[in-house]
């Protein structure tokens, strides 16, 4: 197969477990790349079935009780995707330029940069009807979908058991197994590995090498790996090389400025990671490849004639299209990934319409980093959402936790052998009896307790909106978790797939009258903000480990305002609005990170 062209300078990213379940259906068909997450196979069924009988396809459960379940419904389900956007691809191609069909939207929402583009208003302004139906039909050869890729959360991988309580083989694992019904799929599709290093899970991927093998149309499937910094893509993309494996894309996210799960890097900010990448990205790609070519010759696997492509990506908090293209020229960067905002695009992702409001009226206050995950990493989140006030019901009834249908995040074995949910009732009831007894101050105990019930069902909540848009009954009580990225603050409407299209391309302007801080100075307050809060947590005995890890995050954060400081000039004009604020901005986050410097131990 054919690799897909980048019509887009920007994709959308996978958003919790339904948000962008079906967004290639939605968007696939207009050139533009989103991603699936692979983490819950029930709603992968259940959204395979909707589709079947919404097209008319044939349909057979794919049940718990057979063989590879989990990697059956993955690949079923992706092979539903791959057929229809076509299809709809196919359809939209065959359509009449007219000002209101999907084929002239698709032509627009293009780059103004893009040769397609160019060519599509040079057919809109040719009068003579012969050139211009050789010129439409040479704009219906180029429309292409984009493409229908998938995350994998390389951590979510845990161990699955038969019936009689002994574990399956180590293949049946949760991301083995969706990796398993990724690599046998149809189609020309990218794998995005997310939250860490893997090395079963890598090893694993060599057992495919008629997906990942490089052949005479180049990869069938290939590799993205999320990083927040350049030491952990040169890592990464090491081990991957000297397997065989080749990583096609670099995707780089903000530590804090983003959706879902926050990994925060030790004070290593956005704009001094991405400097680092373009002054040493070509190195390291023709390093990685003297490990690719030699691994792949043991193997007697195809070797290409040239240093294949690795791109290089950057998304979280993007917000403007002076940002985009600064990031496009500046860095080098071949796209962005615009998540967040796409929330309040329906024919984009999937959310319901009460948790769409909600969204709509947010501010930065009702926009927090919570402790709500079981796996006990940050998660940005939205105040008042329906699965909170479940949770909450629940403990006022004094019934805390869960019922833990799913098992995804399963991760304690403080009470039990096999692994179980923090977020779960039979954790938490536990763990709680524990602390009754442990003879606690009354104010360690309320915080130890307030720690337990904060912990969330994201298995349920962050898959329940599809349940709800698309009316799928489920034995469960419908109660919607979402976990937006900050940015969100400044968007506040319902927008269509062409008006969020055109913002990001500045041919329009959606934001909302807030005052919105450049992307970058918005990480660093998180950062901050971050540091000062883990500061106070060991303010009053931190041990020296704790303590030197605290004065490196400053020294780093401390470092990139520096850097920042000498970007202004080409950030912004010297002399204008944008520069004086943001060079303001930098000085009280700097103020913020050198004040009370000798009020905690060792200073």
């Amino acid at each position: 197969m054919m690799q897909q062209p980048n019509l887009h300078a920007f994709h959308i990213p996978v958003m919790g477990l339904a948000f962008s379940i079906d967004s290639p259906l939605k968007v696939g068909p207009f050139g533009i790349s989103s991603v699936v997450s692979l983490s819950d196979d029930t709603l992968i069924e259940q959204m395979r079935e909707h589709y079947s009988r919404k097209y008319h396809e044939p349909f057979e459960a794919i049940t718990p009780d057979q063989p590879d379940y989990r990697a059956r419904r993955i690949n079923a389900y992706l092979n539903l995707l791959h057929k229809y956007v076509q299809i709809l691809t196919g359809k939209i191609r065959e359509e009449a330029f007219d000002a209101s069909s999907r084929i002239s939207k698709y032509f627009r929402m293009l780059p103004n940069s893009s040769p397609l583009k160019k060519l599509y208003n040079q057919m809109l302004q040719t009068e003579d009807e012969t050139q211009k139906t050789v010129l439409q039909n040479q704009l219906r050869e180029a429309v292409q979908p984009g493409a229908v890729d998938v995350n994998i959360m390389t951590k979510l991988d845990k161990t699955n058991y038969k019936k009689d309580g002994t574990p399956l083989p180590f293949e049946f694992s949760d991301a083995l197994a969706g990796l398993r019904g990724f690599a046998t799929s149809e189609g020309v599709s990218s794998v995005v590995y997310s939250a860490g290093m893997n090395m079963r899970l890598y090893g694993y991927m060599e057992q495919f090498p008629e997906a990942f093998q490089y052949g005479k149309n180049g990869f069938k499937k290939k590799i993205i790996i999320k990083v927040s910094d350049y030491r952990s893509a040169a890592v990464q993309g090491k081990i991957m090389a000297k397997k065989g494996l080749w990583v096609s894309e670099f995707r780089i996210e903000s530590g804090l400025n983003c959706g879902g799960h926050a990994f925060a890097t030790d004070g290593f900010l956005l704009g001094p990671i991405l400097e680092e990448f373009r002054l040493n990205r070509e190195v390291l790609r023709q390093e990685l490849f003297g490990f690719y070519k030699a691994a792949c010759e043991a193997k007697s696997w195809n070797v290409p004639a040239e240093t294949p492509e690795t791109r290089l990506t950057v998304q979280g908090g993007i917000g403007t299209a002076e940002e985009q293209n600064f990031l496009l020229d500046h860095y080098g960067a071949d796209a962005t990934g615009w998540g967040t905002p796409f929330l309040l695009v329906p024919e984009a992702t999937t959310v319901d319409e009460n948790t769409l409001q909600k969204l709509v009226d947010a501010r930065e206050e009702d926009l927090y980093l919570s402790p709500i995950s079981p796996l006990g990493v940050p998660f940005n989140s939205l105040r008042n959402t329906t699965s909170e006030e479940l949770k909450l019901s629940r403990i006022a009834k004094g019934k805390p936790g869960s019922p833990c249908v799913k098992k995804h995040l399963v991760s304690n074995t403080e009470f039990t052998d096999q692994p179980i949910c923090t977020a779960s009732r039979k954790y938490q009831v536990r763990k709680l009896e524990e602390l009754k007894e442990a003879n606690l101050a009354p104010e360690v105990y309320q915080k130890e307790v307030e720690s337990v019930l904060a912990k969330e069902c994201l298995c349920e909540g962050l898959a329940h909106t599809a349940l709800v848009v698309n009316d799928i009954k489920t034995k469960n009580r419908n109660a919607v978790a979402i976990c937006p990225g900050p940015n969100l603050a400044y968007f506040s409407g319902v927008y269509s797939l062409e008006e969020m299209v055109d913002h990001i391309y500045g041919r329009h302007d959606i934001l909302n009258d807030a005052y919105r801080p450049h992307m970058f100075v918005n990480e660093l307050k998180m950062y901050v903000t971050y540091w000062l809060k883990l500061k106070k947590a060991q303010f009053d005995n931190p041990t020296d480990k704790q303590e030197k890890y605290l004065r490196t995050f400053r020294e780093n954060l401390l470092q990139g305002i520096a850097y920042y400081r000498q970007l202004l000039p080409t950030l912004f004009p010297e002399n204008t609005n944008g520069y004086f604020l943001m060079e303001e901005e930098l000085f009280e986050a700097a103020d913020a990170l050198l004040i009370d410097e000798n009020a905690f131990a060792g200073a």
